[in-house]
């Protein structure tokens, strides 16, 4: 089977990184993506398996030069997704997971054409402003621009190959679980499958035959 990149896209606080997370607890073959920042290591924090901590101008060289899927820069630091991260994930033999952003989809998109990109929406408004905590919550400064963001991320999700209606985190997980499943079993993704087909068929064209003479005896 061909691997292939599984893409997650939400609105703030819909859930697409607890998913993704869930998704690699649950199986062995989908492989952390490790993204790099130039953000310093918080404590506990370990280089290459929680971040590739890059310096700001190591960073920019490797945006020049190309080695990155996708980045952004968030609170002033830069983060960003890098090639070799999937591609080693791939050469594994495991599908890579991402959380990433709308346009972190595109960049995937064009760059990784078999990659399955997948929308996580919140059941309602309401339940949309209670998990970004609520008008008097630790988000409250920011919570109007992410709500408005929010109708702005919406407007994509058709764009995407499936959407996910993120009610229950457990019911979420394994929907996201059952597009894999079913992806992983197109034709397209299996090499094998056509000369494994051939035989079979192959065979079963033999036993007619045989049955056919033992009819006509």
């Amino acid at each position: 089977m061909n691997p292939f990149p599984l893409v997650l896209s939400s609105p703030s606080g819909t859930g697409k990184s607890t998913i993704a997370r869930a998704l690699l607890s649950a199986r062995e073959d989908l492989g952390y993506s490790v993204s790099a920042t130039t953000r310093p290591a918080r404590p506990g924090e370990k280089a290459g398996e929680d971040y590739h901590f890059l310096t700001p101008a190591e960073f920019e060289w490797r945006v020049a030069a190309g080695e990155f899927v996708e980045w952004t820069e968030y609170s002033g630091a830069r983060y960003g997704t890098l090639k070799s991260e999937i591609d080693r994930i791939l050469g594994s033999g495991r599908n890579p997971v991402l959380d990433v952003e709308i346009e972190g989809a595109r960049a995937m998109r064009r760059l990784y054409p078999e990659a399955v990109l997948v929308f996580v929406v919140p059941p309602s408004a309401q339940e949309l402003l209670q998990r970004l905590g609520g008008p008097r919550g630790t988000r409250g400064a920011s919570l109007v621009a992410r709500m408005r963001r929010a109708v702005e991320e919406l407007n994509e999700a058709t764009r995407y190959d499936y959407v996910v209606v993120n009610v229950d985190r457990m019911d979420a997980v394994a929907a996201v679980s059952a597009i894999l499943d079913a992806e992983r079993r197109r034709p397209r993704r299996n090499p094998a499958l056509e000369p494994d087909l051939a035989e079979l068929g192959r065979e079963i064209r033999a036993l007619a035959e045989r049955l056919a003479q033992g009819v006509e005896a």
